[in-house]
This record gives structure tokens, sequence and C-alpha cells, in this order.
């Protein structure tokens, strides 16, 4: 079954990482654009992985993981080479409302992370669900090309105008003619 596409919002969440190495940077330097709420555990942080920890004062607890350091979490990401670390991270989860991305296992995850494009307020995903993330990385550098970077100040303008015009039809029309005029003219 595939996965279901969904955006979250992440305030409030706390998110635990265990693994700091190169799959450990790379998903936290995802998640650094949607939150700060991070703790990590690791025995060892790459330079990269420890720059960001630094950067944005994220916990880092230098050590293995144990058995109940999921407590108190929102969502895990397992980003080791121990597969039975995955799949003993994702059982202990079982029963929790605490979801779990198990790194390039998709049979120990609750969810998995899409390749993405951010601009300003628009985030655009794509996911192979798990079948070739290479293909998920290509079509969303083709995507990122393609969108223009002045769609995060477009989209300020819409956010402006949604709190000054009331809701209803003139509004959607108005809205609707604004983003053709800026489809026109941004995507030929």
């Amino acid at each position: 079954m595939s996965f279901f596409p969904l955006f979250m919002k992440m305030d409030g969440l706390k998110v635990l990482v265990v693994g700091a190495g190169a799959i450990g940077a790379e998903k936290l330097e995802k998640l650094l654009c949607f939150t700060r709420e991070i703790t990590i555990i690791a025995p060892v942080a790459s330079s990269e992985s420890a720059q960001m920890i630094a950067t944005h004062g994220l916990v880092l607890h230098r050590r293995d993981y144990k058995e109940g350091d999921i407590q108190g979490f929102d969502i895990v990401i397992v980003a080791t080479d121990t597969l039975a670390l995955h799949q003993a991270i994702f059982e202990e989860s079982r029963g929790s409302r605490i979801l779990v991305n198990s790194v390039d296992n998709t049979e120990y995850c609750d969810f998995i992370f899409p390749s993405f494009v951010q601009k300003g307020e628009l985030s655009v995903a794509f996911s192979t669900g798990g079948t070739s993330p290479a293909f998920a990385k290509q079509i969303r550098a083709y995507f990122e090309k393609k969108i223009p970077d002045s769609v995060g100040d477009f989209l300020q303008q819409m956010k402006a105008l949604r709190h000054q015009i009331p809701k209803g039809k003139e509004r959607m029309r108005y809205f609707e003619t604004l983003v053709e005029a800026y489809f026109k003219k941004n995507f030929n």
C-alpha cells in the first residue's frame, strides 16, 4: 500500500534523531526547514551534523541509543546502519503515538521523507513510496529549476490579500485572476 501524502504542522512536536552520520545530517537538514525541537542521540557526529547541531542549538546526547529513549518524543528518525536497531525502535514504538521513520527501511516506517522543494511558503513534495529515492531526487531537481524564485514573494502578497479582502466568490475569482497572470508571466 502507498504512503499517504501529508503536510504536517511541526509546532510543538518533539523530534528524536538516532544517528548523526551522513544520513543523519541529511535528515537534520530537512527537519531544520520546519522545526528546531530536535534531539539527537549518537556516539559520534559527522562534521556536517555537528555544525548543524551547534548552529541551531540542538540537543546532542553522545551515546548509543537505549531502550526507552523514544519516550516523550512525537517523531523518531532512525538514521543508522544497524538494521536490528531500526527494527527494535520501530517495535518499541508500537502501541504508542510515536511516529517512526527508519531510513532506507520502509518496513519499519510509519512515514517516509519525500524529496521536496521549498521556496517561501511553497512546498512541493515528490515520493516514490521508498521504491526509488534517486528518482524522487531527480524529479525534484527538475521541478526546482522550473519554479521561479519569485514565488515566495508572490505568495506573501497573496497571504496579505487574504487578510484584506472578505471571503466569497469575488475574492476567489480575483485570486484566480492573479494566479493565472503570475503563471502566464513566469511559466512560459
